[in-house]
């Protein structure tokens, strides 16, 4: 019975993993959508316009159960050594 469960989230995690866009993806769509608003690039009204879709999915995320404020941030520390030289 485990095992139905276990296939069941390793599928919904594989399909959830191929709907990830990259940041250059992600740049394309939201140029795309300003302009097809009107805006046109290089000028101040196509900038506000990213930016404003920028913030719009920053409040989403907050908004989300995958945003927890009170999780503390992820922390990696590695050593690097550094010689010494004798003397």
């Amino acid at each position: 019975m485990w095992h139905k469960m276990v296939l069941a989230v390793t599928l919904a995690a594989l399909a959830g993993g191929c709907t990830t866009m990259t940041p250059e993806q992600r740049r394309a769509a939201d140029e795309e959508k300003c302009r097809s608003y009107g805006f046109t690039k290089r000028n101040d009204a196509f900038a506000e316009c990213l930016q404003r879709l920028d913030l719009d999915r920053r409040a989403a995320l907050r908004q989300s159960n995958d945003f927890n404020v009170w999780q503390p941030p992820v922390v990696i520390y590695r050593p690097v050594p550094v010689p010494v030289k004798p003397g």
